[in-house]
């Protein structure tokens, strides 16, 4: 019988069955634990895994769309849509992940694929983290040099940026499979097997070293905005008022962009560091989920609201585009 995922607590006695490989344990011995079990289940699949497959679904079918159009649209070459693409690539790769995680569990279950599975997903989602950022230095660049910012130069700094963001996240997904894991010791695995504890202390760090990043440049990125925003109100006699609903809107946009990012993956970090394997499983999910609805968000937070990939969908779904409809394309800094 395939290796399933059962959350014994005390207050839940009939709610289990086959979850995530890599969030197992390996025993039946303790309540509320993530536990390994061979014991006839009374509800075959696992509800989470569900909700993960569903998610992993729309995100993969969401970024699909994404790279698909910036790579067939030749206009869509500049290192803000380069960006936007490595991330729209990353998200549909996380999302192919947890649909083959779902099916390979309850399909072909072993260590190997466990292995294989987590390596993937903890690659995809760095990957994801990491063009975050890029995209974070990128707008913070494009504010900071405008006059130098469309320039060969600029394309070289972004693809080493890329070389270096999924040269990392190849690294750190490889490692579970090159030995990095818990399947040798049960006792030191973590919330999420086969990952152990010191591997998932390295995520969460890495984490949220990037996460201050990116609240340091978007705080700069705010400073930028207002005092451009101040600069045209001057120059351009605006009132006091257009001068605060201009700067108004730039704030709460980035608001948006941290919050939404913030709210996705903190409590997923905030439990890897604090979680202990024996807690029940239904916190591990609990925090997982909201991560991967960053995924789901990400493309319409920094692709769909752009004009040019929405004249490209346009002109993709109609076969044609209205040329009186005026399009202007966003540059990186209007965030």
């Amino acid at each position: 019988m395939n290796k399933s995922l059962v959350v014994n607590d005390s207050s839940a006695s009939a709610v289990a069955g086959e979850a995530l490989p890599w969030l197992e344990a390996d025993s039946l011995e303790h309540n509320s634990s993530l536990q390994l079990s061979t014991a006839t289940l009374d509800f075959p699949i696992n509800p989470w895994d569900i909700m993960l497959c569903m998610s992993g679904t729309v995100i993969a079918c969401e970024n699909a769309i994404v790279v698909a159009i910036i790579f067939y649209t030749p206009t869509l070459r500049t290192p803000m849509f380069v960006l936007i693409g490595s991330l729209a690539t990353a998200d549909l790769l996380a999302g192919m992940g947890l649909i083959l995680n779902f099916v390979f569990q309850y399909v072909i279950s072993s260590e190997t694929i466990s292995l294989i599975t987590v390596g993937f997903l903890v690659a995809s989602f760095t990957a994801s983290i990491s063009s975050l950022l890029a995209i974070t230095v990128d707008r913070y660049f494009s504010l900071y040099n405008a006059l130098t910012y469309f320039s060969e130069k600029t394309l070289q700094y972004v693809h080493l940026m890329l070389l270096g963001t999924w040269g990392v996240s190849l690294f750190l997904g490889l490692l579970p499979v090159l030995g990095w894991n818990c399947l040798g010791e049960p006792d030191s695995c973590s919330i999420v097997r086969p990952l152990t504890r010191s591997n998932v202390t390295l995520l969460a760090t890495s984490f949220f070293a990037i996460f201050v990043i990116m609240l340091t440049l978007y705080f700069k990125i705010c400073k930028i905005v207002c005092h451009h925003a101040h600069q045209i109100a001057l120059q351009q006699h605006f009132f006091a008022t257009s001068h605060y609903v201009a700067t108004k809107k730039g704030v709460s946009t980035l608001a948006i962009i941290l919050g939404t990012f913030g709210a996705s993956w903190l409590p997923f970090a905030i439990y890897c560091l604090v979680g202990e394997r024996e807690y029940p499983s239904v916190y591990t999910y609990a925090t997982l989920l909201p991560a991967t609805y960053n995924s789901m968000i990400n493309p319409i937070i920094y692709a769909y609201r752009n004009a040019e990939i929405q004249r490209s969908i346009y002109m993709l779904l109609c076969g044609c585009f209205q040329a009186n409809k005026a399009y202007r394309s966003r540059s990186p800094s209007e965030v």
